[in-house]
């Protein structure tokens, strides 16, 4: 058996090996371009291009839904100190992107170009999350935050051009154009309604994320219809999508909605696959907005579409999911997708014979 001996370096050699590893970790941080102080440099000044541009955005949004903004307000949309908000501030009035005037915060003509650029390429990013990929909503406006300050104006419109160039993101706000045009804002508060009042929602407010992810715990998005019950200091009772829904003020003014006037006729109420019982058929109304991109595609794949004849024929022995007999094949489906599946003409059928 032969022994493999190491030699040991000395403590000279220890010295200029380490000398040697000091000099090339030195001459890698001050490399030009791709060392580690040029890495750094990048990270700040990527970090500090998205706070301006995501302080652009909410100046833009106060702008356009008629609201007073001012530094408090935009530090604690941002999640940052008074004095971090001032500093941005001052950097957005240097570079000619905005204005103050007795304390009110305001977008000049080129900060609100800059301001409608970054929105478009937010909300076409997340019209592609809700639309072709299997992304959960509640993460839609996050990953279009980190991804908006980063694509080129080319990729965002091949990425447009490539879903039809969309008018509105899945939240139901209007995409800005190429050029920077975009509707005026015509909707109103869920919390102005009064009794008896009808309407469409509209606009689902994204930001923070808590509050979108607890409206839609309540059920709620853009393309659905809601009707007011009961209206009190403290609470707001509407009935949306056949179920009763019970919102504090507070989150129903998170909630944009266009009033149907008088005149208007009301969407005709469709009740939702989940209520067929074995042995009741239907005919298939539409599905509901809520459910988009891929869960959409492939119900309508599986033969899910206007008029199509479905019928329950089987239920697992949990209740969920229930076979349906669709366009002579059966298929499970879950009860959270068969909620979002509208019926009209229920009957009842002979049921087949089952070994």
């Amino acid at each position: 058996m032969k022994l493999l001996f190491i030699p040991m370096l000395s403590a000279p050699a220890i010295n200029i090996l380490l000398g040697l590893l000091f000099v090339l970790l030195l001459i890698w941080f001050f490399w030009p371009g791709r060392g580690g102080l040029a890495l750094m440099g990048s990270f700040s000044t990527n970090r500090k291009k998205a706070m301006l541009e995501d302080a652009l955005k909410y100046l833009f949004d106060c702008e356009y839904r008629n609201q007073p903004c001012d530094i408090n307000s935009l530090a604690g949309n941002l999640h940052i100190s008074g004095d971090k908000a001032s500093d941005t501030v001052q950097s957005l009035i240097s570079m000619g992107l905005a204005t103050s005037s007795n304390h009110d915060l305001s977008l000049t003509d080129t900060g609100r170009s800059y301001a409608l650029r970054v929105i478009r390429v937010h909300r076409i990013w997340e019209k592609y999350l809700a639309e072709e990929t299997g992304v959960a909503s509640t993460h839609w406006h996050t990953e279009a935050d980190r991804v908006e300050h980063m694509m080129t104006e080319d990729s965002v419109e091949e990425l447009a051009a490539r879903m039809g160039h969309p008018v509105f993101d899945p939240h139901g706000d209007p995409i800005p154009t190429v050029l920077g045009e975009l509707p005026d804002n015509k909707g109103v508060l869920l919390s102005s309604l009064k009794e008896g009042d009808m309407g469409l929602i509209t606009h689902l407010e994204d930001e923070p994320r808590a509050i979108y992810d607890q409206l839609v715990v309540f059920g709620l998005y853009a393309g659905m219809q809601v009707y007011v019950t009961d209206v009190t200091p403290q609470k707001i009772t509407i009935v949306a999508g056949g179920d009763e829904v019970i919102l504090t003020p507070f989150f129903a003014s998170q909630v944009t909605v266009n009033v149907f006037s008088e005149n208007e006729p009301v969407r005709e109420k469709h009740n939702n696959l989940a209520l067929l019982q074995v042995g009741q058929s239907a005919e298939v109304a539409g599905i509901s907005p809520h459910l988009r991109g891929q869960q959409r595609r492939r119900l309508m794949d599986l033969g899910i579409v206007p008029g199509t004849e479905v019928r329950a024929v089987i239920r697992s022995a949990s209740g969920d999911p229930v076979g349906y007999r669709i366009m002579g094949t059966t298929i499970g489906i879950r009860k959270s997708q068969a909620e979002h599946i509208y019926i009209k003409n229920i009957r009842t059928y002979e049921p087949e014979y089952q070994a």
